[in-house]
């Protein structure tokens, strides 16, 4: 008892006492997403179709490893990627850190979940033309979407979620404010001149026409949240589908292109990591994508250099010239 009431008077969850469910902080979970403005519709879709079926009865302080491990098993059974099943316990591992961080903690600890070893990644990126033929085949409403998207390197939640209140015209940049980013740190965008533009032109159409609405990237006044029908047909009239019709260009793509164009324009990692709001050097590096076009490059300059090589040892070979013998 005296145990309980010290961990009690110090805020923390009393031990072996806590009657906590994992389907009671999946409840804060998707209340966390929907305040915070991130994608609640998929994440609610996650814990009432995976999550709370296989782990809502269990007490919070009981989850082991070798139940999600079994958890693991049973998704890949059904032909889940990998990819997909960390994505999965990337929530219920955040259920638990958001438990462990209120006041008082509603538990005492969070438990180690682990990840499995992604091997289909996807690779996706944009060029140029493909970047300006999907431009010209959306809706006008998206199309600034689109381009903060690939100039940015910023995720869809970010873009969609971002308020006029953190746009700072002068200044040339935009802050992503904490609990509205990924890893929830906040982040500074820097604004190139085409992005400075597109938003003064949407705040200027804003002030005239909504000046009401908070959101940058809205439609009719009206926040934008889903665009996937649109994007579909826009990805088909501008040619970017696979051989079975559908498109082969996915919204994170954007992300992949925002990273490497920075790598490729000299920006140093460092920054362009802060910029990206990339934590660790292994996935910055898996975003930062070497291209066909990439590759070409490279044979050129390769090529180019065994000429020159090439041409200096020839001169250094040749049969020099007879002294004048006259002197």
């Amino acid at each position: 008892m005296a145990e309980i009431v010290r961990e009690r008077d110090f805020g923390e969850a009393p031990l072996g006492t806590d009657k906590t469910t994992i389907a009671d902080l999946l409840v804060d979970l998707v209340v966390d997403y929907r305040v915070n403005g991130k994608r609640v519709d998929w994440c609610e879709l996650v814990v009432k179709t995976h999550l709370k079926p296989y782990f809502g009865n269990v007490p919070a302080a009981k989850l082991t490893t070798d139940l999600v491990k079994k958890y693991m098993a049973t998704r890949q059974d059904k032909g889940i990627a990998n990819a997909t099943v960390n994505r999965e316990l990337a929530l219920l591992r955040r259920s638990f850190n958001l438990a462990r961080m209120s006041t008082p903690p509603k538990v005492a600890k969070v438990p180690f979940i682990p990840t499995l070893e992604e091997n289909n990644v996807r690779k996706g990126f944009f060029e140029d033309a493909q970047y300006y033929a999907l431009l010209q085949a959306l809706p006008d409403y998206l199309r600034p979407v689109l381009a903060f998207a690939y100039y940015s390197g910023c995720r869809r939640g970010e873009i969609l979620s971002l308020q006029w209140s953190q746009v700072d015209l002068d200044h040339r940049i935009v802050r992503l404010e904490p609990g509205t980013t990924k890893n929830d740190e906040a982040r500074i965008i820097p604004l190139v001149a085409d992005l400075l533009s597109l938003l003064k032109a949407e705040k200027g159409a804003r002030d005239t026409l909504y000046p009401e609405c908070e959101w940058v990237f809205a439609r009719e006044g009206q926040r934008i949240k889903s665009f996937k029908t649109a994007w579909a047909n826009a990805c088909t009239r501008a040619g970017l589908v696979d051989l079975a019709g559908e498109p082969s260009k996915l919204f994170h793509d954007l992300r992949r292109t925002g990273v490497r164009n920075l790598v490729r324009a000299g920006v140093p990692e460092a920054v362009s990591m802060r910029i990206s709001g990339h934590k660790t050097r292994a996935v910055f590096d898996r975003y930062n994508i070497v291209s066909e076009s990439d590759l070409t490059d490279a044979a050129e300059k390769l090529d180019k250099h065994l000429r020159k090589h090439r041409s200096k040892g020839k001169d250094e070979t040749s049969p020099k010239p007879p002294e004048d013998e006259s002197e």
